[in-house]
């Protein structure tokens, strides 16, 4: 029998008015936000549809607000009898969404830990002193190799395997240029700076993983009632403990996002559904494994074909 997977987006997927149709049609979005509101201080719900001052694109506005609608759209699968899937997984922040789908973290406590890591992240770095790009038409070892040879006394290392072919990287704002530069000489079809806030799953991440460690010690882990797949080892973590670890790691380790599909491949799954704003997992999925059949549910729309699908 084919076996069921739900992936949670990550950073990159929030867009301004997210949601806002499902919401129309659902009190279940409002609840879900506004349980977190009620937790982070301020009506999260208004900042996901008015975006001001673009805080919605500010770590710590955009962790708690795509947790909310993964949990969110999670819910209302749940409420149309959706089928419960086999295995969950989450690409670097979704990883929180699928521990609390799993029943591993209460959703509150997810909103509240989510918060703090998005400011944590923020800050362990000075602004422009450390920055992210993506390597596109390269190897992995590739470009883990090149990352190895611009990294003395200034880091930069892979930060997320996505799909082959396509690694991001991140370190040091010096290092990250000449690690750009090394990865053209080396035949990449392009190297492409992030526009983003801080150098996300790198060694510079190190003070907010500790700082993390900290709070993740405040809350309760239970053991998985779903197959959760995580990050920085691609692997089954069934543990609580290690699972409260391995999202310390994971801060400033590289997401294995290409590992974690090839895994669910292995597993037997031929379904995967991306539940969150926007569809960047599907993409993903396409390049790492065309034999998985990729599915969204991010709308009223796609929820009804994705019901329908499986």
């Amino acid at each position: 029998m084919t076996k069921l997977a739900f992936v949670f987006p990550g950073q990159g997927s929030q867009a301004a008015g997210m949601l806002d149709e499902m919401a129309t049609g659902n009190e279940l979005v409002r609840k879900i936000y506004n349980e977190a509101s009620e937790v982070l201080g301020y009506d999260l719900w208004e900042l996901v549809q008015l975006n001001p001052e673009d805080k919605l694109n500010q770590t710590e506005y955009t962790q708690p607000a795509l947790l909310a609608g993964s949990i969110a759209l999670w819910h209302i699968w749940l409420e149309n009898q959706g089928q419960q899937p086999d295995y969950v997984a989450g690409h670097s922040l979704g990883e929180y969404s699928a521990l609390v789908a799993a029943g591993v973290l209460d959703y509150q406590d997810a909103i509240m830990l989510v918060q703090k890591r998005g400011r944590f992240m923020q800050h362990a770095v000075p602004v422009g002193e450390g920055s992210m790009a993506a390597i596109l038409g390269l190897d992995d070892d590739q470009v883990v190799e090149v990352c190895q040879q611009c990294s003395s006394e200034e880091v930069v290392q892979a930060a997320n395997f996505n799909s082959p072919g396509q690694v991001v990287i991140a370190g040091h704002t010096a290092a990250l240029n000449r690690a750009m530069q090394g990865c053209q000489e080396a035949g990449a079809r392009r190297a492409i700076p992030l526009t983003v806030s801080a150098p996300f799953h790198s060694q510079l991440m190190k003070p907010a993983a500790a700082k993390m460690s900290v709070e993740l010690g405040k809350v309760r882990f239970r053991t998985p009632n779903i197959s959760i797949i995580q990050n920085v080892y691609a692997k089954i973590e069934t543990d609580p403990e290690k699972i409260r670890q391995n999202l310390v790691l994971q801060i400033y380790s590289a997401v294995k996002w290409t590992g974690t599909v090839q895994l669910l491949a292995t597993l037997g799954v031929g379904k995967v559904v991306e539940c969150g704003p926007g569809k960047i997992l599907r993409g993903l999925m396409k390049r790492i494994d065309r034999n998985i059949e990729s599915l969204v549910i991010n709308d009223a729309a796609s929820l009804q074909d994705t019901l329908n699908s499986i």
